[in-house]
């Protein structure tokens, strides 16, 4: 179906892309692309802004600068302010599950037994434009209790009891290009946000749980302002009452741990906390320091969150947030059931045991699994410290001190081995394969890999053979040459694994060389990578 012939556009909006089903022309209707049209006017200027500016700091960064506490916002972190209060549906936040927004994985976390549900339209989620349309159309199904998915002879629908709905847009660095408002094209994140918005604020509202979202890779409080901005003009325009819309930041960047009591102020009255986004937060460690010739990081499997860096991060969130009444939840498990080998099963089951234990006895107020099956065993290391109360937001952590050197405490540098140089070309093809194949949560060596891992394992790629730290443990350098020896090798191990039509992963193989060996560093793999994708 043609979708100029089918849609009733407002004007100054195009839209390049088939409109597949009836229920894609209800999302995509009149006055949804209207809200859309409206944001992006309003506020595109200034999102484009902000990320030069991230360039301008990047290119800081590059030149020697540190990230700091800003002197300008002293006193916000000296002032004596809270968030406004947590709604009902929000307090009790033990477990959290996530997955991208296809009907089977909506229905199967919605009856998880989680306490929440985070949908994504972002880093587990391929943005192709039928992930994004038909997730919009799954999730408005889902609130309103009618999606249910026929598949493989079996029913799948909602439970009686079901974890509460937040939903991830894209970041601000990513675009929607099929869709343009007066020519540009819209923010990704604003399109997947003013859609939803549209279709299910009042529903959710009328239901007495929403509309609740996550925020992701936010590197300032200026970034954490705009979207607050956005919250009070979409509020304004759908006549639903300011401070409604509450949102979870994750602090997926090495920057933003530096702001986030800023960013809890200028969300404070739309504030749901904030989030230890570990993956991403490794990942921007990289990014930033990426020509640091002191920088380096041993194999990614060596980095926990027990390291230096990490952990002054993952107090410091906890510390923050408490302080100013937020929940503070805990990153992801990226751990899943190994059905196949009891022995490998009992080895995971312990490794998400202990995470969540020290999360929960540190002072979190819940977690993040990839998996249904894991929401039981992280349940329990919550409970254990919590008993029967919803979260422990009045423990206050006076005793955590943490300065801007123990935020850049990069440990450990070593081992850095063969395998674990193998493993990050491994991943990196496998995963990048799937995604441009349209599957952006994907199981690999017995863990479910988003795009933070693949970033990860590619700019570890890159910084080691750049850093003269980038040395395998028995003395050889990691350069071009070996990394390019070896893709061909990790290749033919993914091509076995996955089976059937490996095109993607021939595709992805070379993407992966390109942007490990190449002299520039791409900011983010999925804004090349987006432009080979339907």
């Amino acid at each position: 179906m043609n979708a100029k012939a089918s849609l009733n556009l407002p004007q100054g909006v195009t839209v390049d892309a088939p409109v597949i089903t009836p229920e894609f022309a209800e999302i995509l209707s009149h006055d949804a692309l209207s809200l859309v049209a409206q944001l992006h006017r309003q506020y595109e200027p200034r999102r484009r802004q902000l990320l030069a500016d991230r360039v301008a700091r990047a290119k800081r960064l590059d030149e020697g600068e540190r990230p700091h506490f800003l002197p300008q916002t002293k006193h916000v972190r000296e002032g004596d302010w809270t968030i406004a209060p947590i709604p009902k549906a929000l307090e009790c936040r033990r477990v959290e599950i996530t997955g991208p927004v296809e009907a089977k994985m909506v229905i199967n976390a919605f009856n998880s037994g989680a306490d929440s549900y985070m949908t994504d339209f972002e880093d587990s989620n391929a943005p192709n434009w039928t992930n994004q349309i038909q997730g919009q159309v799954n999730l408005r199904k889902a609130i309103r209790r009618e999606l249910v998915l026929e598949q493989g002879g079996k029913t799948y629908r909602l439970a009686e009891k079901i974890a509460t709905l937040q939903v991830r847009p894209r970041g601000w660095h990513l675009d929607e290009k099929h869709v343009k408002v007066d020519g540009e094209r819209v923010s990704g994140g604003i399109f997947d946000f003013a859609l939803f918005m549209f279709h299910n604020a009042k529903e959710q509202v009328a239901r007495g749980a929403g509309p609740f979202f996550y925020l992701p890779k936010l590197e300032s409080h200026l970034e954490a302002r705009l979207w607050n901005d956005v919250f009070v003009a979409t509020q304004k325009a759908l006549g639903i009452p300011q401070g409604t819309i509450k949102a979870t930041v994750l602090i997926e960047t090495i920057l933003a741990a530096f702001e986030m009591d800023e960013i809890l102020y200028e969300l404070r009255e739309h504030s749901a906390g904030l989030n230890a986004g570990r993956w991403d937060y490794i990942f921007s460690c990289i990014k930033k320091f990426k020509v640091d010739r002191d920088f380096c990081l041993a194999d990614r499997a060596k980095v926990t969150m027990t390291a230096p860096f990490m952990r002054a991060y993952a107090l410091l969130l906890l510390k923050t947030c408490h302080r100013r009444n937020a929940p503070a939840i805990g990153g992801m498990s990226a751990l899943i059931p190994i059905k196949s080998d009891p022995e490998k099963n009992e080895i995971a089951m312990a490794g998400i045991r202990a995470d969540k234990a020290r999360d929960a006895t540190d002072g979190y107020d819940g977690g993040w699994v990839a998996h249904p099956g894991l929401v039981d065993v992280a349940m329990q290391e919550f409970v254990k410290v919590l008993g029967d109360r919803p979260n422990q937001i009045d423990r206050r952590r006076d005793d955590v001190q943490v300065s801007a050197a123990d935020l850049l405490n990069f440990q450990p540098e070593q081992p850095i081995t063969e395998t674990g140089l193998r493993m990050n070309i491994n991943v990196g093809i496998h995963y990048l394969g799937a995604w441009l194949a349209g599957n952006g949560c994907v199981p690999i060596h017995n863990l479910m890999e988003d795009a933070a891992t693949a970033e990860i394992s590619r700019s570890q790629v890159w910084q080691w053979i750049r850093s003269p730290k980038g040395k395998l443990d028995d003395g050889r350098k990691v350069t071009p040459e070996m990394v390019r020896e070896l893709i061909p090798q990790e290749l033919a191990k993914v091509k076995e694994t996955v089976g059937g039509d490996t095109r993607t992963y021939e595709r992805a193989a070379q993407i992966f060389e390109q942007m490990s060996t190449q002299e520039s560093f791409a900011e983010f793999l999925t804004l090349p990578l987006y432009e080979e994708i339907e």
